[in-house]
Formats: C-alpha cells, structure tokens, sequence
C-alpha cells in the first residue's frame, strides 16, 4: 500500500464501489464503514461521504447513531463530500432546508443543476469529465474556502483547510485513478 494509507467511505448509501478502484489504483486501502464502531475506532486516514441521497444519509446516520462519531472524525481527519457528501458537509442546505454538519464554509442548494434526467458530464477547465447527477449548486463559499474547480462560473470542488467538497462525482466519469482522489490524499 502507498504509504500504507487507508481511507474509508461511509458505505450506508450511495455510490460507495467506484471509490474502491481509484483508492487501490493509488495504493490504497479501500475500507468500508458501516456502523458506529469502526467510524470511532478510526483506523484509516481519511473519510469520504459518497454521493447518493443526502437524506437518506442523515436518516441513516441517525438509526445507526453515527452522528457524533461522524462529528468526532471529522474534527481531526480530513473528510471529502461527494455531491450528497458534500451536502451534509455544508454549513447551510436550501431547496428544501435540511440538517447539515458545517465542516466547511458552505451554502448548496440541492438539486441545482436538475432531475435525474437533467444528469449530464462536462469537461472541467483543465479536467476531465466531470458527472453531475442532481448535483448540488455551491451557493456561498466563505472567506477560508479555496475554490478549486468550476463549471460555468460557479464553483464545484472547494476546499477548506483538511476537508474538501464536489458537487460532481469523479469517480464515475473519470479514469483511474482520478487528480481528485489523488488531491484527497494529499491531504493525508
């Protein structure tokens, strides 16, 4: 393993697998957390929320009390929100309101960029293609948030000290392995 790095994508729902071959593609380990014990147990560098249904999540995250564990990493690790992931990782959520964690300074609206059938892929400048599945719209980033890539003149990977956020998936249009995973474990 590179590094011997391990990082773990909260597997409750969502487009968990397509993250495995990119991590193992960099030399990674690929772990997958289910339940309370392995988040708190923390025996892997970093976290990613998978895109999926931000709802969904919070619901699971709550019947699996999760949520402080949740709370608990992300305070000294770094975490990367994936289109759903980085929802709950945004200070506010619009379009409806909804609870979220506010690791990074950070305003969506869900659903911004459209229905399911509205889905499209588009090239990033500098990038390849990026999928956008009822993506999220960064409405506000705050003063500290790094905006690292956008889409018609509206940012769609930021960061934010140790965390980081795009409302696309790379993983699903992306060879393997992607800059952005590979971006995510510069932070490791």
């Amino acid at each position: 393993m590179k590094h011997g790095l391990r990082v773990g994508v909260l597997a409750l729902q969502g487009a968990v697998d397509p993250h495995k071959a990119h991590l193992e593609a960099l030399g990674c380990e690929f772990v997958d957390v289910r339940t309370r014990a392995v988040l708190e147990k923390a025996d892997f560098h970093g976290l990613i929320l998978p895109g999926g249904e931000s709802s969904t999540m919070l619901r699971l995250l709550n019947v699996f009390e999760m949520k402080q564990a949740l709370v608990d990493y992300a305070n000294s690790h770094p975490v990367w929100g994936i289109c759903a992931g980085s929802i709950l990782m945004a200070k506010h959520v619009e379009n409806p309101e909804q609870e979220s964690f506010g690791f990074i300074d950070l305003d969506v609206r869900r659903n911004a960029y459209g229905r399911q059938l509205d889905s499209f892929t588009c090239e990033l400048a500098g990038m390849r293609e990026a999928a956008f599945i009822r993506a999220p719209q960064f409405t506000r980033v705050g003063p500290g948030v790094k905006v690292l890539a956008e889409h018609g003149g509206e940012p769609v990977w930021v960061e934010e000290g140790r965390h980081m956020a795009t409302s696309f998936h790379p993983e699903l249009a992306w060879e393997r392995p992607s800059p952005v995973h590979q971006a995510f474990l510069n932070k490791l």
